[in-house]
């Protein structure tokens, strides 16, 4: 009987002091723990075109991941590729002006140009021939044989075969020259110009398509196909899955026990069991008066420090706004 009663003693001893060993403990481990209370806070993007349009289509909804450079949605593009194969037509035209000047007159030009400037001057031989004839006529019958309008006919045919030869010589002379150096300037600047436009209408056209910047979720789907959008009008808001982060605010006594780098556990009302993990990557140096959002009495109307816990969240189980309370490890 007597060993009984000890051993119901031992046990009881021994369950006592596990008892006070566990609540000590839980004592210590409280103290190590610093916890806060926040909301989930994500960065937000409004996309719109960068030009006006009808919208043509779009290809997600709200809820829906998207990747870094995936079309999003796309502008009616009819007008924009009808002035771009015109710009091409141009800008071939101005590239054939170019080569010609820069190759310069063709052996058979400069050929058919002396050809003219030859029969230009059997012309004239003939006109001044034909001239000379007359005045002998006329001063050997002292006017009699001829009348002054043929005269003066005969005169008016030998000064345009003159100005003929001249104008046939200039001709021969600049296309042995080839185009002036302020021609060919002028041709290469209009092809430059009809370049750039061309550049421009290729820019719109790849502009016509909103890409998504960055990987991220689908927050808002604001526009439909058939609308008429501009810069001014956001299509889409999308929410950054990373960097992702909870906003907590701690008095000035708690900042000593908060490091850069902390390790931080954040917990869901949801699944308390499930904590998520974080660090302190930022840490406020200006007081603010205590945000309405945050919820304890003893530090309502005080003043605090503003301090993000950053989360890497790659399953989105954390949602913007989301009230979450945060342990963080005393680090002192």
């Amino acid at each position: 009987m007597n060993k009984k009663v000890i051993a119901v003693a031992v046990v009881s001893i021994i369950v006592l002091l596990a008892v006070v060993l566990w609540f000590f403990n839980k004592d210590k481990k409280t103290e190590q723990e610093l916890t806060l209370y926040g909301n989930v806070d994500i960065r937000q993007i409004s996309l719109a075109f960068e030009q006006t349009g009808r919208i043509q289509s779009l290809s997600v909804q709200e809820g829906d991941k998207v990747k870094k450079g995936q079309v999003l949605a796309e502008l009616k593009t009819d007008a924009l590729k009808i002035q771009e194969q015109q710009a091409e037509a141009q800008l071939n035209v101005q590239k054939q002006a170019m080569i010609e000047q820069e190759v310069g007159t063709r052996p058979e030009q400069i050929t058919q140009a002396k050809a003219q400037l030859v029969s230009a001057q059997a012309q004239l031989d003939k006109a001044n021939k034909d001239y000379q004839r007359l005045q002998i006529l006329n001063k050997s019958t002292s006017g009699q044989a001829i009348s002054k309008q043929e005269l003066d006919f005969a005169q008016s045919n030998q000064a345009t075969a003159a100005a003929s030869v001249k104008e046939r010589e200039a001709n021969l002379a600049l296309l042995k020259k080839g185009a002036r150096a302020e021609d060919r300037a002028a041709t290469k600047a209009q092809y430059q110009a009809t370049q750039a436009n061309l550049d421009l209408i290729k820019y719109q056209l790849t502009q016509s398509e909103l890409r998504s910047p960055v990987d991220a979720v689908v927050r808002a789907r604001l526009q439909e196909a058939g609308d008429m959008t501009n810069p001014q009008k956001a299509v889409y808001t999308l929410a950054l899955t990373n960097p992702k982060w909870v906003r907590v605010y701690a008095n000035e006594k708690d900042l000593d026990w908060i490091k850069m780098g902390s390790v931080a556990q954040i917990i869901r009302d949801t699944k308390p069991d499930q904590p998520i993990q974080g660090k302190v990557g930022y840490i406020s140096s200006v007081a603010e008066f205590t945000p309405k959002t945050v919820q304890t009495e003893d530090i309502r109307t005080t003043l605090v420090y503003e301090v993000r816990v950053y989360v890497n969240d790659p399953n989105d189980q954390l949602k913007m706004g989301q009230p979450v309370t945060v342990k963080i490890a005393k680090d002192k």
